[in-house]
């Protein structure tokens, strides 16, 4: 798996969250051994600490995220003030509220530390204010600081992956091969960044190379299990994802991939089976809501929508328990996603309003309540298209489209041509609804049945299958988009 899928429930908060902590050596202090020539420094005044760091740091590169943390907090234990601590609990916290926690912590330490760790804390404040441009900066900073040091390499590529820019992220993961051919989670992100462009040949390499460098670590198997999953092959990669659990029975990321794998097979009660056991086996409430929000997704997936919205209403209350205000905007958000779907848009804009006030009303940053305000004018856009309201679907396509060109927010100008898109699917203007569509999300499964729709409605019947059977086929782990539109793809599909 790779760490981005971690984050991708809380994205109505656009988390742009990449890779994990960096540097390999630390500021000298009495006692303590040099730092190593070239690399970001590591600041602590406990070498108990440090040692926990790396420690953690090696786990949680390897997705081991619930182990990690012990280690992270043992670190902070020995040294209260150690920011790479905070800053790399906060990656692999199970909750949204761990995560804002612990950054806050780090981010009041970064004026404490070397210039390379805080460049990278404050890269992550920035992805998680939805400020990816920013983000970017910040981490080309880093590199440029410390050109030798490959995890600077590495997050820097991380940065631009999130952004899709896939070729600038597999030239920063090269140079990070450069630098250390044997550094493990490189072939990860490497396989990863080849798949959006097709590239399956050089993924796969990538993920070999992953396993034959830590064959006893469970995720290089889960990697390359949904690399096979991505191409069809669901047998073959149900039985890697099984030698990964057969590693670590508590790798939760490989019973989301088994039951991904059983849905696309049309085997939806063996995949409720899979989100079972990772339920009944969850260490913490990122396990727990990891196995329902798959749940929610198979239930969507069959056109249950009821069953869905309680698996979520099922996660709301988790996070309510605890106050994760950002996981209950995420999971209202998710509420409106599946009622607008059902065409219940008064109750899909009281989730989307409910989703924006949470975040309006707490004490997350202003840049974040900042972001859900604009983020509101693409869900209130999509809910007066869906009414047949298009003067008002057009005001808001159009200050939706002009806040996220202001900030450069390469995933939100996505979604605004995705809305505009709609937009003009609707009105049947459909060479624009292609053109606008071409520069939306095309790992988003419904965009490319919204192209397949704009292709019939040309009456490019090539085209249109081509489509249609890219949006049945693409094969993820789960989400909700394509579960909204796989089966009804397939059918055009197949009548095309």
């Amino acid at each position: 798996m790779h760490a981005a899928y971690r984050w991708s429930r809380w994205s109505v908060v656009s988390l742009f969250l990449v890779g994990t902590a960096a540097g390999c050596s630390r500021e000298r202090s009495e006692g303590m051994p040099p730092q190593s020539a070239g690399k970001i420094p590591i600041t602590t005044s406990s070498e108990t600490a440090r040692q926990e760091y790396l420690t953690g740091r090696t786990l949680a590169e390897n997705l081991k995220a619930y182990d990690s943390r012990q280690h992270f907090e043992q670190a902070i234990k020995d040294d209260s003030t150690f920011a790479l601590a905070y800053y790399s609990l906060a990656l692999n916290s199970a909750t949204a509220k761990g995560f804002f926690d612990n950054l806050h912590r780090a981010v009041a330490l970064a004026d404490r530390v070397s210039e390379g760790e805080r460049l990278m804390i404050l890269g992550l404040q920035a992805g998680a204010n939805a400020d990816p441009q920013t983000q970017t900066t910040y981490l080309e900073q880093l590199v440029a600081k410390y050109p030798q040091d490959e995890r600077a390499h590495f997050l820097l590529g991380g940065s631009y992956a999130g952004r899709q820019h896939y070729a600038k992220a597999v030239d920063e993961y090269q140079k990070t091969v450069a630098i250390a051919p044997d550094f493990p989670p490189v072939y990860n992100s490497l396989g990863y960044n080849y798949r959006p462009t097709g590239n399956y040949a050089e993924a796969e390499k990538a993920f070999k190379k992953y396993i034959e460098l830590i064959p006893g670590d469970p995720n290089p198997y889960d990697s390359y299990a949904e690399l096979l999953m991505k191409t069809r092959r669901f047998e073959e990669s149900i039985d890697m994802y099984r030698k990964a659990l057969a590693i670590d029975p508590h790798f939760f990321n490989s019973y989301i991939g088994i039951a991904a794998d059983f849905m696309y097979l049309g085997k939806h009660d063996s995949a409720m089976a899979e989100t079972g056991r990772l339920l009944d086996g969850a260490r913490s409430d990122g396990e727990r809501r990891a196995a329902m929000f798959t749940t929610t997704v198979i239930y969507t997936d069959q056109g249950k929508f009821d069953l869905a919205l309680k698996e979520l209403e099922k996660q709301y209350a988790m996070g309510a328990q605890i106050g994760d205000t950002a996981a209950m905007s995420g999971d209202a958000f998710s509420m409106g996603e599946i009622l607008l779907e059902a065409g219940k848009t008064a109750e899909a804009l009281r989730r989307y309003d409910q989703s924006r006030d949470l975040l309006l009303a707490s004490s997350l940053s202003q840049d974040i309540k900042d972001n859900a305000t604009l983020n509101h004018h693409f869900n209130l856009g999509r809910v007066a298209l869906r009414r047949n309201n298009l003067a008002t679907a057009k005001s808001e396509a159009e200050a939706f489209m002009t806040g996220a060109t202001a900030k450069h927010n390469d995933f939100q100008i996505r979604q605004a041509h995705e809305l505009q898109g709609m937009i003009a699917l609707q009105e049947k203007d459909y060479d624009k609804a292609l053109a606008e569509l071409g520069q939306a999300n095309q790992q988003n499964g419904y965009n490319l049945y919204r192209m397949g729709l704009a292709y019939a409605g040309k009456k490019d019947t090539g085209k249109q299958q081509e489509m249609f059977s890219k949006a049945a086929n693409l094969n993820n782990l789960p989400t909700l988009n394509e579960a909204f539109v796989r089966t009804k793809a397939q059918k055009q599909a197949n009548t095309a």
